[in-house]
Parts: structure tokens; sequence; C-alpha cells
């Protein structure tokens, strides 16, 4: 489906609810008073019910719209190692943990309006054509209306259109970028942006010129519709304050994801 001008609009998202029984993982409470869209750990890399149930809470304190994000069962390595499952067991793992989701938002009277894969499942789907349409299948399957948040220019926005789902596409404000288009690998130095002066650099370029561009300067146009900050680590709060902050000043307004005008149904 062709997608319609967000000028003027951006949307900003945050990985979160990633905290299991008494482990607290990043600052969720101030962060979603920043973003506007937040993609809730569904209990396979992290998370629990209750932490779900909490996070939610949150999010519709902050009229904060709410996305499944789904990831490999893998508590030990935060979702952040290689897990090779069939399509049908991916298929099962999206379908499960986005009505898991569904089921907690419920609770507070909420609905999930979106859905993000997380971590080395998201990075290897990015590539996968096959992947990325497992999951774009189980998606569409457990509700249609879904929005497929989709790192830019990868095989996840494709199968997600294929398949008949809206598509919202990320680029991040912490991470960078290789020649490829695809997030430099977490092992590598240089794939963190921790300084919030460089990192309201690197999205207003991006959001400027609807371009990503990697680590040895090249141009990759792409379609900006989502800023990706990330909620744990030191820097997190400031980084994503700074984003924000920096946008709105340059008259971009911030909205939730189903508030984007591309993104209406």
């Amino acid at each position: 489906m062709a997608a319609t001008t967000n000028a003027g609009h951006v949307n900003i998202n945050s990985d979160l609810g990633e905290s299991f029984g008494p482990w607290v993982m990043g600052n969720d409470t101030e962060v979603l008073k920043i973003v506007t869209s937040a993609n809730v750990a569904c209990g396979f890399h992290a998370s629990d019910p209750v932490v779900m149930m909490d996070t939610v809470k949150l999010c519709a304190q902050n009229g904060v719209s709410i996305g499944a994000h789904p990831g490999f069962a893998d508590l030990q390595g935060f979702g952040r190692r290689v897990i090779n499952l069939t399509i049908k067991e991916l298929e099962a793992n999206i379908a499960y943990q986005i009505g898991a989701l569904q089921a907690i938002a419920a609770l507070h009277g909420m609905k999930v309006t979106h859905m993000k894969p997380h971590g080395m499942m998201a990075n290897m789907s990015a590539e996968s054509p096959e992947m990325s349409e497992a999951i774009a299948r189980a998606t569409r399957a457990v509700d249609r209306d879904l929005i497929f948040l989709a790192q830019a220019n990868t095989e996840q926005g494709k199968a997600a259109r294929k398949h008949g789902l809206r598509v919202a596409e990320e680029v991040f404000a912490d991470r960078t970028y290789t020649d490829a288009g695809f997030l430099t690998p977490r092992k590598e130095a240089n794939s963190m942006i921790k300084d919030p002066a460089k990192a309201v650099e690197h999205v207003r370029r991006m959001v400027d010129e609807q371009a990503i561009y990697s680590t040895s300067g090249k141009r990759i146009p792409c379609q900006v519709d989502s800023i990706c900050v990330h909620g744990d680590g030191p820097t997190a709060v400031t980084v994503s304050k700074a984003v924000r902050e920096g946008l709105e000043a340059a008259g971009i307004r911030i909205v939730p994801l189903p508030e984007m005008p591309s993104l209406r149904p």
C-alpha cells in the first residue's frame, strides 16, 4: 500500500517493559514521558506478566501507544543470540507473544496497535524474506490492523506490505549503520551513539533528508516514520530527551504511531 506524506510529523518509540521479577532493566517511568510509542517485551526475551501489566499501565497514563515486541525465547541472552527457528515455530512464537500482550493490555482497557520484532530476531529477519514473511503472516492473522514497525529499507517492510499490513519505517537515534543499510553489530565499538548532541545531529539529518548515513558516509535514501531510542543504558533518558527536544525545536510534531498521517486507516 502506498505511503502518504508525513511532513512535519514523526514518531518516537522505545523498547520497554524489559525487567523480570525483581530485576530492573532501564528507566521506563522516565522514558515513557518522552516517547510516544512503546514496544513492550512479551515474556520471551525479557519481562513477565506483572512487568507487562505495569508497563501497559504506565503507557496508558502517559498517552503512549502500545506495541508487541516479540523476541526469541532467550532470557539469558536477552534475545540477542542467534536461534534458528523453523518457519512454523517462528509464526507460533509471534502469534503467542502478540496474543499475550493483547490480553494484558485489555486489563487496562488498552489496545495493542503495532508490532516490532526484537533483537536478533529483528536483525535476522531484516535480511531474510522468509523470516519477515513468517512474522508478517502471523501478525496479520492475529490482527490485520496492526502496524508493522520495520527497520527501514529491509525485508521486513517488503513482507509486511505484501501481506497487507501498514508499515512504519524505523531508524535509530542511538545506533550507527553499515554501508548495506543495516545496524552496525553491537560487538563493534562504534555501534552505539551515546552523546546526546551527536544523536540529535544524527536524527535531524535522517529526518530532514529522509535517508540513513553509514559510518563511512554513504547516503541510503529511506522513509523515516519513527525514531527508536533505547530505554536501557546509562545515557538512555538523556539521549531520548535531547532527541525529542531537538525535533520539536525544528517544528516537527511528535505523535503516536496510529496518528502518523501515512498510517491512519
